[in-house]
C-alpha cells in the first residue's frame, strides 16, 4: 500500500536522524535578536507587494550547493512577484513566454496538463516540486509557489531519467516562525474573470507554525466566449522548528481545474482560419484533480553534517472530451462536392478524449557534508530516492454522434454529407455549439497501465580547489522496473523490463575577476523505451517501441550536453547576468513507424542534435528599475533517422529558432510603479516528438503585455494588468496535422486589490 510507503520514508528519515545524532556535536545556539530581526526584515520584503524581488541568489533546491553564479549550469528562476506582476497564474502560461521553452499539444490533444519542450526535447515528464518528480500530468498553477526554476541542458544527476533538454522545477511556499503576515488578493476583470487568494502565515507557538494558501478563480478565455477556465485550490503547511537543528514540514496540497476546452483554430491549404469562433460542443469538459502530501524534516548534525528528506503521496484524476476542428473545404451541394466548383472555407468536427488516474509515491533522503582535503574544500552530497508511479489511461466511450448536417465535403470515404461550422459567408453556423451529443460520455476499459518503479543514488562533489577555481561532479545510479499493459491498433500486449540507468555532470568555474565567472560543463540524460506515461503504445510519441519482430529490448536513449559560459554578479550583486553557448546531441532515439500511433517501430536509429546560444539578465538595474529577460538563438537538425530518412537534415518539429522575452518593472514614487513584458517566438512546425519539420506551420508572434501598480497605504494595493495590448491573434502550439492549433489569449484588462495585515 502507498500509504504504507509513506509511513516507511518517515520510518527511514527518523532511523537515520536517531544514529547520527548519537555523534553529532552539542545543539546550535538559538540565532542572536539581530540576525532574527534582519532576516525578518528580508522576509517582509519578499513577501510584500512594496518590494519586487526579481532576482534570488540562490537553487531553491537545497541539493544545489553553491550560490547560482557558481554553479556551472544555465538556470533561469522567475520570482513570486515577477510572475505576479505578469498577470499570469497557470504554468503553462508563465514557462511559454521563456526563450528555449516551447509548447506542444501530442497525440490526441494532450489535453492532459502542460508539454513543455525545452532546447528542442520533450520535458512534460520533467516537471518537479520541491526537487521530486511530480508525474501527475496535471494542470498547474501558481497560487502555492514561491519561484520556479528552468534549468536548461541534462540533469539527471538531479533529476533521474529525462531531463534531455531540461527541467521544471517549482519551489512551494512553506510555514515560516521568522515572520506573520496575512495578505488577501481580489481580483475582477473582462471576460468574467474573477479571482482570489490568502496567504497568511503565523506562528501559532515558539516552535510551531502555520502557513495557509486558499485560491479560487474562473474567467472565459479572453475574446473567446465559451471556453471557460475555473481553478481551485489550496496548500496548508505546518512547521516544527526545535530552535536548535530540527526543522519538520508537514504540508497538503489540492488543485482542482474543470475547463471548457478550446483546442483552437485549424488550417485548409496551410492558410490558418483566422477568428474561428468557439466550436466546444455542449458536454466538452477538461478535468484535473490533484491532491497530495509532503513530509520534510531537516536536521544539523554539526556545522559540517546535515541531513534532509523529502517524502511525498499523491493522486491525481484527469480527464477531457473535447472537439478539434479539421480545415475542410465545404459545398452546398454534393454536386458541388463531386465536382470542386463553389467551395469555401470551413472546418468539420474531430472528437478527443482521456482520462487518467495517476497515484505516486516517492522519498528521497539527502546526507551534506563539508570536509577539507588538504587545501581542497568539499561540499559532499550523497543522495537516495525511491519513487513507485502508477498510471492508468483510458478512452470515454460512446461520446455521441453529428446530430445534424449542413453541407457537402470530399474526404478519405469520398463526397458525404456532413456538418461545417463555418457557412459560405464565413460566418458561424447556427447550431455550432449542440452539433454531437456528449451526454453518453463514460469511462471505457483502460488502453495502458503503467507502473515504474525505481531506487536511485547519486553522489556529488562540490570542490573549492583554489580561490578561483571550482570544480562540480557528479554521478547517479537509477536501477528500475517498468511495466505497460497496453490495448493499441494491433491488439492488447504486455511489456516488462529492468535496467540500471548511469548519468553524470562535471563542471568547472574559473573567477575572471571580482563577481565574473567563466564556467564549462558535461552532463548526460537518459530516456527509457517506453518513458512517457501518457501515451501507451503509441511508439511515436514516446510510449512503448518494439521492432517488427514485436521486441521491446532496447538501450535507453542518451543524451549529452556540452556547455560553455559566462556568470556576472553586477550592481552590488543585485544584478545577474548569464551568457552560454552549448551543444546538445540525442542519440540512439526511438523511431515510431508511419504515423506513430502503434507500438511498431525501430529501435535506437535515430539521431538529432541542438546548438544554440542563451543570454539571461535579472536584478536590478537601478534603485528604481528590475528587469528579467532571456533570450535564444538556437538550431536543431536529425542527424540519423531510419522510419524517416527523408527527414534527415531537417529541424526539430515545435522548435523555434529564436526566442525572447523580457519584463521590466519601475519604481516612479515611493506608491506607484509601472511596467510591461515582451514576447518574441520564432515560426515553428508541427510534429511529433524527435522528428523532423514537417507539420502545419505556427507563425512567429510577439507579445506585448502592461501592468501597473499604486500603493493607497501600507496595507493597500492596486494592480492593473492590461494583457496582450495590440490584442493580437495568435497561436502557441500545433499538431503533427492541422487538427487544433492551439489559440493565445487576447486583449484583457484586470485590477487586483492586495491587503496586507
Amino acid at each position: 500500500m502507498a500509504y504504507d510507503k509513506l509511513g516507511s520514508g518517515a520510518l527511514l528519515t527518523a532511523l537515520a536522524i536517531s544514529v547520527s545524532a548519537a555523534h553529532a556535536e552539542e545543539a546550535k545556539t538559538e540565532k542572536t535578536a539581530a540576525e532574527k530581526e534582519q532576516q525578518a526584515v528580508e522576509l517582509i520584503k519578499i513577501h510584500g507587494v512594496r518590494n519586487s524581488i526579481y532576482n534570488v541568489k540562490r537553487s531553491g533546491d537545497a541539493r544545489r550547493l553553491a550560490d547560482l553564479i557558481d554553479t556551472p549550469a544555465t538556470i533561469t528562476v522567475l520570482t513570486k512577484d515577477q510572475i505576479e506582476e505578469s498577470g499570469r497564474s497557470d504554468l503553462k502560461e508563465v514557462l511559454s513566454t521563456q526563450a528555449g521553452v516551447t509548447l506542444g499539444t501530442g497525440e490526441n490533444g494532450n489535453a492532459f496538463g502542460d508539454r513543455y519542450i525545452i532546447r528542442g526535447h520533450e520535458a512534460r515528464s520533467d516537471v518537479f516540486v520541491d526537487g521530486l518528480r511530480d508525474p501527475g500530468m496535471n494542470t498547474r498553477e501558481s497560487f502555492s509557489v514561491e519561484q520556479i526554476e528552468i534549468t536548461k541542458g541534462p540533469s539527471s544527476t538531479f533529476a533521474g531519467r529525462g531531463s534531455s533538454g531540461g527541467a521544471i522545477n517549482s519551489i512551494t511556499k512553506k510555514a515560516s516562525l521568522d515572520y506573520d503576515f496575512g495578505r488577501v488578493d481580489v481580483g475582477a476583470g473582462t471576460d468574467n474573470y474573477l479571482r482570489g487568494t490568502v496567504d497568511v502565515n503565523t506562528p501559532l507557538t515558539e516552535n510551531f507554525a502555520t502557513r495557509v494558501n486558499i485560491m479560487k478563480a474562473t474567467e472565459d478565455a479572453p475574446k473567446r466566449d465559451g471556453a471557460e477556465r475555473e481553478r481551485q485550490g489550496a496548500l496548508i503547511s505546518g512547521l516544527y522548528d526545535n530552535l536548535t537543528d530540527l526543522k519538520v514540514w508537514a504540508d497538503f496540497y489540492y488543485l482542482k481545474a474543470e475547463d471548457v476546452p478550446d483546442l483552437g483554430s485549424t488550417a485548409v491549404n496551410d492558410v490558418i482560419i483566422e477568428d474561428i469562433p468557439v466550436y466546444a460542443q455542449n458536454g466538452d469538459f477538461l478535468t484535473s484533480e490533484a491532491t497530495s502530501g509532503t513530509l520534510r524534516v531537516e536536521y544539523e548534525l554539526n556545522d559540517d553534517w546535515k541531513i534532509y528528506s523529502i517524502t511525498r503521496y499523491g493522486k491525481t484524476d484527469n480527464g477531457y472530451l473535447a472537439t478539434s476542428a479539421g480545415g475542410t473545404t465545404g459545398y452546398a451541394t454534393e454536386e458541388d462536392a463531386t465536382n470542386g466548383t463553389n467551395g469555401y472555407t470551413t472546418f468539420t468536427f474531430g472528437t478527443h478524449s482521456n482520462w487518467q488516474d495517476v497515484e505516486h509515491f516517492a522519498t528521497q533522503l539527502n546526507l551534506f557534508a563539508n570536509l577539507d582535503t588538504g587545501s581542497v574544500e568539499h561540499k559532499f552530497l550523497i543522495s537516495a530516492e525511491y519513487a513507485d508511479y502508477s498510471v492508468l489511461n483510458g478512452r470515454y466511450a460512446d461520446t455521441g454522434s453529428a446530430a445534424t448536417t449542413n453541407c457537402w465535403a470530399s474526404g478519405r470515404g469520398g463526397v458525404s454529407e456532413t456538418f461545417c461550422g463555418l457557412d459560405a459567408s464565413g460566418n458561424a453556423a447556427a447550431g455550432l455549439n449542440s452539433v454531437i451529443d456528449r451526454s453518453a460520455a463514460y469511462e471505457g476499459d483502460y488502453t495502458a497501465d503503467y507502473n515504474y518503479e525505481v531506487s536511485a543514488l547519486s553522489l556529488m562533489d562540490t570542490m573549492q580547489v583554489t580561490k578561483e577555481l571550482m570544480v562540480f561532479a557528479g554521478i547517479r545510479f537509477d536501477s528500475y522496473d517498468y511495466s505497460n499493459g497496453t490495448v493499441g491498433r494491433s491488439g492488447a500486449a504486455d511489456f516488462a523490463y529492468s535496467d540500471t540507468l548511469v548519468n553524470g555532470h562535471f563542471g568547472l568555474v574559473y573567477e575572471a575577476m571580482d563577481d565574473v565567472n567563466l564556467y564549462a560543463s558535461y552532463g548526460t540524460a537518459s530516456n527509457i523505451n517506453g518513458g512517457e506515461s501518457d501515451v501507451g503504445g503509441n511508439c511515436g510519441y514516446g510510449g512503448v517501441c518494439t521492432d517488427s519482430d514485436g521486441n521491446a529490448s532496447a538501450d535507453p536513449e542518451t543524451v549529452e550536453n556540452l556547455e560553455i559560459g559566462t556568470k556576472m554578479s553586477l550592481n552590488d550583486e543585485s544584478l545577474f547576468v548569464q551568457l552560454a553557448a552549448f551543444k546538445l546531441t540525442k542519440d540512439d532515439v526511438m523511431e515510431g513507424a508511419g504515423r506513430g500511433y502503434d507500438v511498431t517501430g525501430s529501435l535506437n536509429t535515430g539521431k538529432h542534435e541542438v546548438t544554440g546560444v542563451e543570454v539571461a539578465v535579472n536584478g536590478q538595474v537601478t534603485e528604481a528599475l528590475s528587469i528579467q529577460i532571456s533570450g535564444a538563438i538556437m538550431d536543431s537538425e536529425i542527424l540519423e533517422s531510419v522510419s524517416s530518412p527523408d527527414s534527415v537534415g531537417l529541424p526539430l518539429a515545435l522548435f523555434a529558432n529564436k526566442s525572447f522575452y523580457a519584463q521590466a518593472r519601475y519604481q516612479l514614487t515611493e506608491d506607484f510603479a509601472f511596467g510591461g513584458d515582451f514576447t518574441y517566438k520564432d515560426k515553428m512546425t508541427g510534429g511529433q516528438p524527435d522528428t523532423g519539420s514537417s507539420g502545419p506551420v505556427v507563425p512567429s508572434y510577439n507579445l506585448v503585455n502592461l501592468f501597473a501598480l499604486y500603493n493607497f497605504t501600507d496595507d493597500i494595493t492596486v494592480r492593473l494588468n492590461f494583457g496582450n495590448v495590440f490584442d493580437k491573434e495568435y497561436y502557441t502550439s500545433t499538431y503533427r496535422a492541422p487538427k487544433f492549433m492551439y489559440i493565445g489569449d487576447r486583449q484583457s484588462l484586470r485590477a487586483t486589490l492586495t491587503y496586507q495585515f
